[in-house]
């Protein structure tokens, strides 16, 4: 029983002292790492992504000028290039201000054994350093810098091609303001940051820009005008103003107005005027007799109104429309093929002192006449017109004469077709040549009845001499007659040919007048 109780004492004394002795090397433990932590960083502690976990502050500050000593800016300009610039090229370094101690200091080191296990991270005021002047050198060498490799912004505009006015788009450039690209790369220097983008406002930019409202207006005015597509229908042939021709009437000034040169839409009406207008044009016309007789002259023909055909076609275009027309004609033709006098005509063969009516291609009436007196200058107009009016009955007047007709149908000034009693049934042959009449037809009493029923008004009526005449009565020149002869103008153009060949350089035998006027010798 005493050794039990023996025994109990020792094993309660052997427990005490174990207890004591873990609780003196815990106490011993606690003391160290307290007494470590006070100069050294906790573990799982990091300044800035840099681990300084177990580190004294010089260890730290080492650790941080090795991580500043790898420091590298890397670049992008808005293209994607990629530019660097080590911070060993501008003496980047790291220069402690003591704050590493102050962190120590401030983490409580007797309070180690809680916070020994979380990870920490501190932030700290850093004085980085580096050489100003060497990094305003570094940015200054860059390529991007480069006046050679720069280029200079281009502002949006509006051109003309041959396709019509388009937008051309801005051009950005390349051109970097130098002071501007430092002063943002020092800023990333200062801030620690190890990649920045070259943003827009580092770069000269285009002033005028493709959605420029100015820009985006004036075209807008455009392409309303390049909507027009006026279709001309000139029977056979088609003449089309689009985009390709209105361009070249649209006029865009350097304020990017827009204005209409109506002096070009004129030229336009007048060039259709002159191709398809057939007014006195010459014509090969079959005669009844089956030969081909040349015949112009005259006031029959197409010939547009070119200035109401100027304000429509200005409006419509003006208008965006779409269509198909045919101009505006002062004057028609019965047909808009290459023979415009169609088959339904009247034919006078002067010559032949005879005429034919055909309808449809059809003869339904021909007659012997007598025209205009040749011998006395009255002879009757020759051309290509067409019926004026028809009157029933009528009376003829002239300078020195007035006569009752039953039936006039005038087709050149005051000249047309009429029945003449007085000639008591004698017509054709040649007659007119001395006994003729002041410039009319002289038909038979019962053919003018029957040409007065038949014919309708604006009828062709086609007039031709077989020879050369010369045609001086007034009639002829104000019915634009194909034979008229205008003395004055023919007399002042023999005067210009006289003087002419008399300023005519005089040559000698081996010489001759060169294109130039001047003598040159033959060899």
């Amino acid at each position: 029983m005493v050794r039990r109780k023996r025994r109990a004492r020792v094993l309660r004394r052997a427990l005490l002292l174990a207890l004591g002795t873990v609780l003196f090397l815990l106490f011993g433990l606690y003391v160290f790492f307290g007494i470590y932590f006070r100069s050294h960083f906790f573990y799982q502690t990091s300044i800035e992504d840099i681990s300084v976990g177990g580190l004294t502050a010089e260890e730290a500050i080492e650790e941080l000028r090795m991580e500043v000593k790898d420091y590298l800016l890397v670049m992008y300009d808005r293209d994607g290039n990629k530019y660097q610039i080590p911070g060993v090229d501008f003496g980047y370094d790291y220069q402690p201000l003591g704050e590493e101690e102050k962190l120590i200091e401030g983490q409580n080191s007797l309070l180690w054994p809680v916070k020994i296990g979380k990870e920490k991270k501190l932030e700290m005021e850093k004085s980085i350093t580096y050489d100003e002047n060497l990094l305003r050198e570094k940015v200054a060498a860059l390529d991007c810098l480069k006046e050679e490799r720069m280029k200079k912004p281009v502002n949006a505009f509006i051109q003309m091609t041959e396709a019509g006015y388009e937008l051309v788009s801005e051009e950005r450039g390349s051109y970097l303001f130098a002071d501007k690209l430092f002063a943002r790369v020092k800023a990333a220097v200062d801030a620690g940051e190890s990649e920045i983008t070259f943003t827009d406002d580092l770069y000269e930019n285009p002033a005028v820009t493709a959605s420029d409202p100015v820009l985006t207006e004036c075209m807008a005015k455009i392409q309303s005008y390049f909507g027009a597509e006026i279709t001309y229908d000139m029977g056979v042939d088609k003449e089309v103003v689009d985009t390709g021709v209105i361009s070249s009437w649209i006029t865009v000034d350097e304020n990017y107005n827009v204005t209409f040169n109506e002096d070009k839409v004129a030229a336009y009406v007048q060039s259709l005027a002159s191709k398809y207008n057939t007014y006195g044009d010459e014509r090969e016309f079959l005669t009844a007799k089956g030969d081909t007789v040349t015949i112009g002259g005259g006031d029959y023909g197409w010939v547009i109104d070119k200035e109401k055909e100027r304000e429509q076609l200005l409006e419509e275009v003006k208008n965006g429309e779409i269509k198909t027309r045919e101009p505006v004609y002062s004057q028609t033709a019965v047909s808009r093929s290459k023979n415009d006098i169609g088959s339904t005509y009247i034919e006078v063969d002067y010559t032949n002192q005879h005429m034919w009516y055909f309808e449809e291609g059809t003869l339904k009436l021909d007659s012997d006449f007598v025209s205009g007196n040749i011998s006395r200058g009255n002879g009757s107009p020759d051309g290509v017109f067409k019926v004026v009016y028809k009157k029933s009955p009528a009376v003829l007047k002239g300078e020195d004469y007035e006569s009752d007709v039953t039936y006039f149908i005038p087709f050149a000034y005051n000249v047309g077709f009429h029945d003449a009693s007085w000639r008591h049934g004698r017509f054709g042959g040649t007659i007119y040549k001395n006994s003729g009449s002041h410039g009319c037809i002289n038909m038979p009493e019962e053919k003018a009845a029957k040409l007065y029923e038949l014919v309708k008004v604006d009828t062709p009526v086609v007039a031709y001499y077989r020879e050369p005449v010369k045609l001086t009565a007034e009639n002829t020149k104000i019915s634009n007659a194909y034979s008229y002869y205008d003395e004055e103008k023919e007399k002042a153009k023999e005067e210009a040919a006289k003087k002419a060949a008399q300023d005519m350089p005089k040559t000698q035998e081996g010489q001759r007048i060169a294109e130039d006027g001047s003598i040159e010798t033959i060899e």
